[in-house]
């Protein structure tokens, strides 16, 4: 009898303890939050599209937006990064939560308030991170930084909870859209305590992002068919009705300005997604102490601060996965 008691109780327990176990616990995946500027070109929505067909990889917690100079207002970047998200029966699993249409100066002195702006992203992550410890949950940036330091500043113990992956910067020269929509933000996580990494855009060298080119012609041929066939339609950002992401990938491509010889763009979100999956994709090293300021970045050789700086971008390897990942 003693015996049974003893096999119940240990039964029991084990239960119990599998109950108390947060949800990460059992979960070998890269636990992470994009935060992008969906509506902005055509890169967001192809990473997007990548991690949620790299589900056994990524344990996408959520999806935060916020605006650019371009793509419009917060509600259309919410709205295209749903869309996406609908294309793979999604919508319901992935939240989206709007964020900062301001800077991170601009917004900083509110943040005491109730309804700041940005309030409903900065609140996501801060919420999210409070389940990790130890750097496990990855903050995937695509976009400008405000979002992310928004929430450091509000909560700064999250420092020890995330690694900061960030899609940006010309480095080591100025320049970069997502760097010139807030320089403030940028500014304020070179300063915080917080694993940071840089993945270089570099417009027009081999060593960036922007060597992740996929032409027109790659696109039409290798995208139709491409992700799962919905029940309905959605309506894409430039009007007409897809029931699949190749299809809506391809308008996509067919309505924004192609780089010449041959027609092309750069997916340079993607290769940051990319990079998290398969380190190898690219080449990486460590740079101390850099500084942005209005002539560019500045570098303090004795700094104890250190940012892993990712480049050399391994362009056919990531784009046969995005093909091969779309066509699972």
């Amino acid at each position: 009898m003693q015996k049974n008691t003893f096999i119940i109780f240990v039964i029991l327990a084990a239960l119990l303890s599998s109950c108390n176990q947060k949800p990460e616990d059992n979960d070998d995946r890269i636990a992470v939050i994009l935060d992008t500027d969906a509506n902005n070109e055509l890169d967001d929505q192809h990473a997007i599209a990548y991690m949620l067909k790299n589900l056994d990889v990524f344990n996408l917690l959520g999806i935060t937006v916020n605006t650019t100079y371009n793509g419009g207002l917060i509600q259309q970047h919410y709205d295209e990064a749903m869309r996406v998200l609908t294309l793979f029966n999604e919508q319901e699993n992935i939240q989206v939560k709007r964020g900062a249409d301001k800077s991170f100066a601009e917004i900083r002195g509110s943040l005491g308030s109730g309804q700041f702006d940005g309030a409903e992203a900065v609140n996501f992550i801060i919420q999210q991170a409070a389940q990790f410890e130890n750097h496990e949950l990855v903050l995937l940036p695509i976009g400008k930084l405000t979002n992310i330091a928004l929430a450091l500043e509000k909560e700064p113990s999250i420092a020890n909870r995330i690694r900061i992956v960030w899609l940006g910067s010309n480095y080591p020269g100025p320049g970069e859209y997502n760097l010139e929509n807030d320089t403030s933000a940028l500014s304020y996580i070179l300063a915080s305590d917080v694993p940071f990494e840089m993945v270089t855009v570099s417009y027009g060298r081999a060593t960036g992002t922007w060597a992740i080119l996929v032409s027109l012609e790659e696109i039409e041929t290798m995208m139709p068919g491409k992700g799962p066939v919905i029940g309905g339609t959605i309506t894409g950002r430039h009007g007409g009705e897809f029931n699949n992401f190749g299809a809506y990938a391809i308008n996509l491509f067919q309505h924004i300005d192609l780089y010449d010889d041959p027609p092309s763009r750069s997916l340079y979100d993607l290769a940051a997604a990319a990079i998290l999956k398969n380190p190898a994709w690219a080449e990486s090293r460590l740079v101390r102490g850099p500084r942005y300021d209005t002539t560019g970045w500045v570098e303090h050789p004795g700094s104890e601060r250190q940012v892993l700086l990712w480049e050399n971008f391994e362009r056919d390897s990531i784009v046969a996965d995005l093909f091969n990942s779309l066509g699972k």
